[in-house]
Order: C-alpha cells, then structure tokens, then sequence
C-alpha cells in the first residue's frame, strides 16, 4: 500500500538509485522533496542522519516542496532519512483558532486538545514535558473560563515544546543513501609532474617545496613503473625509438616488474616512501597514476594471457583510438571467457590499489576509466573504500556524457570535465550551471584542467602568457578543484601540428628540461590564485555561483558565495588574451547581499587593489597584457 504522506521527487539522489549521492565533511548541502498528503492537515518533516545522531527539520519552500540543509563530519557511508509526519497538534491549534474566532462552541475540541498533549507527552523530551502535562490540565479544569482553557492550549510555548515530535505510528521515511568524503573529496588543487625529468623520485621530492609555496595541496605523478622496451615508442610519440629514448610511463611494465613496482630508473620503494612524507610535512600528499594496461614486457602478459584481446592468429592486440595507434600498450580484457579468469583479474587489479595505499597513498588518477567495464569500477571502488573510505579516485573520463555522469555515479569521487573545450562567455555560463544545477549535480563533481600532457586546446596552442592567465583564474574560480600540468606557469604553448591537440615534444616521450626561476614564469599569479582560494569558502564548494550581466561577449561575471552569503567574491574575466575590454556592469545586488543604495569595498585577492563601489553598475577595463581579471572579495561598507 502507498504510505498516507507521500516523499517524492526526494533529493540528492542518483538516476539509478543504486549508488549513494555525494556528500563532503563539512560542506552543507541542501536535502529536499515533495511532501503531501490527502486533506488539509499541516504537515512537518526533518531530516534525520542516525549515524551522527543528527537531526534537522525541512521548511516548506512552496508548491509542497520541503527541503533542509544538512551538514555531515564523518566520512564513510551514512543513510539520510526523510521523515514525514501529520502535525496534529499545529493542524488543531489552526482550527481551534478559526472556531473561536467564527464564535463557535469549541468544548469538545478542548478535550480534543488535551488527549492529544496526553499522547504527544512519552515522545516530548524531559526537560520540555511538564510544559505539554501542565498544558493538557489546564484544557482539562473546567472549573476555569473558556479564555483560560484555551489561552493554555494555544499558548507559544507548548506549541514550541511539540514542535517536531511525531507520534512513531505517524512517520513516513524515505531513505536517501549517501557517500561522504573527506574535505580533499571536494576541493583540492592538483600540480601534475614527471618525476624522471626532476631526475627521479629524489629530484621530485626536492621539487616539492616550490610546488607547495604555490599552494597546492595535491602533487600528481603519471606511472612510476617500470615500462617495457617492446615497441617502445620514441619522442614525439615516434614509431621507433631511438637508444636512449624514455618511452611513455603508461606502457607499464617490464623485465623489472609491474604495477606493483618502481622504475629502477626513477628510484626504490624507500624512495617514493620519502617523496610521500616531504610531500605531507609540506601539507599535501601525492596521487599515483592508476593506469589498468600493459605493455607487450609485462608479466602479466607470460603468466595470464588470457587477460588479454587477442587477433584470429592468437597474438595480443595492442591499444588503439582510430587514429592513433599505440604499439607499445596492451589493453585488458576485464571479461574474459571464463567466470574464474576474470574474478582473478579483478582481484588481482584490486590488489593494485592495496599495494600502494600501504606505502601511504591515499588519492589516484584513474587513466581511462571509459575504456573498462562499470561493473569492475562499482566493484572496486566500494571494496576499497570498504576499508579506506578516505581514498580519493580522480576520472580521467574525457568520454561522451551519459558514460561521464555513469563512472561518478557508480563511484568516482571527481572527474576531468570539458572545461578545456569551454571557451566562450556562453558555453562557459551554460557548462558551470549544468554542473551546479543539473541532473548530476547531487554525484559527480567537476576537477577542471586547462591543459593535461594529452591536451594543448582552445587559446593555448600557441597562445600568449594572456591565454595563460585567464584560464587559470576561470579554473581556479569556477570549480572547487581544478589542476595543471607542470609547465602551464611557463606558457608552453607549442601543439604538435595544427590538427593534433598533443603537445610538440611531448614529455610523455621525452624528458623536459625547464627553467623554473624564470622572470615570466606565472608562478607568482599560481601562488596569489590559491591562497585566495584556501581563504575564501566561496571558492571551496560546487554552487553558489551568479552569472551577472555585461554587454560585452568578452567580459564574463560571475560570483561565488557561501551558502550563508558570509563570504562573496566577485570574478571578473576578460576572455579576450589580445585586447583589452571596458564595460558597466550590471550586478544583480540582492544575490551579493548588498542593499542597493549601500556602499561596499570591493577588494581584488589578484593586485591587492580595493575599489569603493555603490550601486549595481560599477566601471571596469580590463588589459589581458597585465592582468585579464578581477577576482573581488566584496563587503559592505566604506573603503
């Protein structure tokens, strides 16, 4: 039978329902439904998280829909619990007033009253019950006036002493499941970099130091493995490699080992061990590669062919992405034939994982989620976060929509996004508000990068330190997690050919020798980004972003705040690198918390510059030549 309330339409929840929705530790979110039922009683509704012995009660926003924000501490599973119940004690004060004041006899209600405090009284909470038994007495005496009776029954502090308290045989719930990650979950700001071009996981870790004082918090390292000499590919991703040449980090393994070693080349164990701990003395840790292929060298390949595709005359299939061909790579086969090979291999791709969280890695970059089953990502990530539910699983799933949205729900904490191919005032507002807004808004949640060591798009090929700047301000204040690939602070800029989005020379292939003391490097403008970001909430949270008007297609204004409007900032971007912009704007005041005649000080985190403004169109003029944004920290009052 349908329950007498009805919960529907409730949120946040997953298309499939299967999977938990996503929640952060400490980052409110907003729990919400749909919330009736036959008749005219009132209704109340909370939420309720048994795991935290958290309570909190939903107001009704209109048109039956109810909703609460919720703010949870404890990472791991938790189950939220919309429960519904008829208020009958508001319902009864609602028409004993309407009686009285039609001037009707209301004795029996009085008593109606009564037995309902008689009731309500084992569910109320000591401290508030004599209250409710002094009450129902006094709509008992008939030896006082009607006036007193009823002055007792509706007086506040009974009503504000039932509030909330359903009788049990009353509850409607709806389950809702959740997963909650710890803060980094969220927000975290990622630096990529290959240790073999800071000559090994010792240069790394002393390159550490400099990668902090920018304020990351995540430093990324592509595989670490030993890579096979198989078809080993040359620079700029050449067929045949000449002696000397690297080889690409993900065509994992060789004669020295697999995915569960180090590259002799790059250092030891012990190594890596170090480069964690510097890594964490500095306060950020490192995320490893999770790349699930081989190369033709690994000993998966002898021992378990049958992990492998193979072509009609038996030999194994090497990757491709038509087309691209990578020789040097064999892809697995997460279905094999056989119900007992692929339990194997699934195990085995687990054990992967434990290796490295016992050597103290607790967040990786999954390659290519898309390409294996969703079933094995289900699977694994649940049984991992079964036992360490603060590890953090970052998709590279440059793949079609419905696939993207699919990896989150099924588990993915973050996911690489299309920001790199967002480019113009329009698809940037359109991209950000169906992240914030729309249907995977309770699941999957954005990491934008404007450049990856496969990537090199939009006005960064060949583009001016302008282009630079200004996808970096977009990244750093649009999402919540965003990251770069070393090099970006250089402006390195040259694509492999005009039809090709790869990096000329890639470091994938080859190492990189860079200057990092460099006059031009944007080091400076990296540092000033993230520490605005580490101050200020409203750049640590999905939502909570305005898109205001300009009229110029080149200047795009947005602000981010806190659910609470307690912190605002005010982003004002010229999205053109060779021009300079100027316009009025037209900001819409009341989502800034700002009266309209109200004087505020705009104060910019990028040149430390403040601005007295009063009104909804302030003046800007923006020179990508010098700094292509404002990103303005706003509160009321006089400079």
């Amino acid at each position: 039978m349908l329950p007498r309330i009805e919960i529907t339409a409730a949120q946040p929840r997953t298309p499939s329902r299967t999977f938990p929705a996503k929640a952060a530790v400490g980052d409110p979110f907003v729990v919400s439904a749909d919330v009736f039922k036959d008749g005219h009683d009132l209704l109340a509704a909370r939420v309720r998280v048994p795991e935290e012995d958290i309570s909190v009660p939903m107001v009704e926003v209109g048109d039956d829909r109810w909703q609460a924000t919720v703010t949870l501490e404890r990472v791991g599973a938790a189950q939220l619990l919309i429960e519904a119940w008829t208020d009958r004690f508001a319902t009864w004060r609602r028409d004993l007033t309407a009686k009285v004041g039609a001037g009707q006899e209301v004795a029996t209600e009085l008593e109606e009253g009564a037995i309902l405090l008689d009731l309500l009284v084992p569910e109320v909470p000591a401290v508030r019950r004599s209250i409710v038994v002094d009450a129902a007495a006094a709509l008992r005496r008939t030896s006082c006036s009607t006036e007193v009776r009823l002055n007792a029954g509706l007086d506040d502090a009974v009503a504000a002493a039932v509030a909330g308290v359903p009788l049990p045989s009353d509850i409607t719930a709806e389950p809702l499941p959740l997963w909650v990650d710890r803060r980094r979950g969220l927000f975290s700001t990622w630096y990529e970099l290959f240790p073999r071009s800071e000559g090994g996981l010792q240069g790394a870790t002393k390159r550490l130091a400099a990668v902090a004082e920018m304020g990351f918090d995540v430093v990324y390292l592509p595989p670490i493995h030993p890579i096979g000499t198989t078809a080993r590919k040359g620079r700029d991703n050449s067929v045949e490699a000449a002696p000397g040449d690297v080889g690409s980090p993900w065509a994992i393994g060789g004669p020295e080992g697999g995915h569960l070693d180090v590259h002799p080349e790059l250092g030891t164990a012990a190594d890596l061990r170090g480069l964690v701990a510097e890594a964490r003395s500095l306060g950020m840790e490192v995320a490893l590669d999770y790349a699930l292929q081989c190369s033709p060298d690994h000993p998966w390949v002898a021992a378990h062919p049958e992990w492998f595709h193979h072509r009609p005359d038996g030999t194994i299939k090497y990757a491709e992405n038509p087309p691209k061909k990578y020789q040097d790579i064999y892809p697995v086969n997460f279905w094999p034939d056989h119900e007992a090979d692929r339990v194997a291999l699934w195990e085995e791709c687990k054990a992967i994982l434990d290796h490295w969280i016992g050597e103290g890695i607790e967040v990786f970059r999954v390659d290519n989620p898309h390409t294996k089953p969703l079933a094995f990502w289900a699977w694994v990530i649940r049984a991992v976060q079964a036992d360490h539910p603060e590890v953090v699983f970052l998709a590279e799933a440059f793949t079609r929509p419905k696939v993207m949205a699919r990896l989150a729900e099924v588990g993915f904490t973050l996911s690489y996004t299309y920001f790199t191919w967002r480019t113009t005032k329009d698809e940037l507002t359109s991209y950000v508000t169906e992240l914030e807004t729309g249907p995977t808004a309770s699941y999957m949640r954005p990491s934008f990068w404007p450049n990856t060591p496969d990537i090199l798009a939009g006005p960064l090929r060949r583009g001016t330190p302008a282009a630079f700047r200004l996808r970096l301000v977009l990244a750093a204040t649009l999402s919540p997690s965003y990251g770069i690939y070393s090099g970006y602070e250089l402006c390195e800029n040259e694509p492999q050919s005009d039809l090709n989005e790869e990096y000329a020379r890639s470091e994938k292939y080859e190492l990189k020798e860079r200057d990092w003391s460099r006059s031009d490097s944007l080091a400076p403008l990296v540092t000033t980004l993230n520490h605005a970001r580490r101050d200020h909430p409203a750049l640590q949270r999905l939502g909570g972003t305005t898109f205001h008007h300009s009229g110029k297609d080149a200047l795009l204004v947005y602000s981010r705040a806190t659910a609470d409007r307690g912190d605002v900032v005010l982003c004002i971007v010229n999205l053109d690198p060779g021009a300079w912009q100027e316009d009025t704007l037209h900001l819409d005041l009341d989502v800034l918390g700002i009266g309209h005649d109200e004087p505020f000080v705009a104060h910019d985190l990028l040149t430390d510059e403040r601005f007295a403004w009063q009104g909804p169109a302030p003046y800007v003029r923006l020179d990508p030549a010098e700094v292509p944004a404002h990103v303005l920290h706003l509160r009321p009052g006089r400079a």
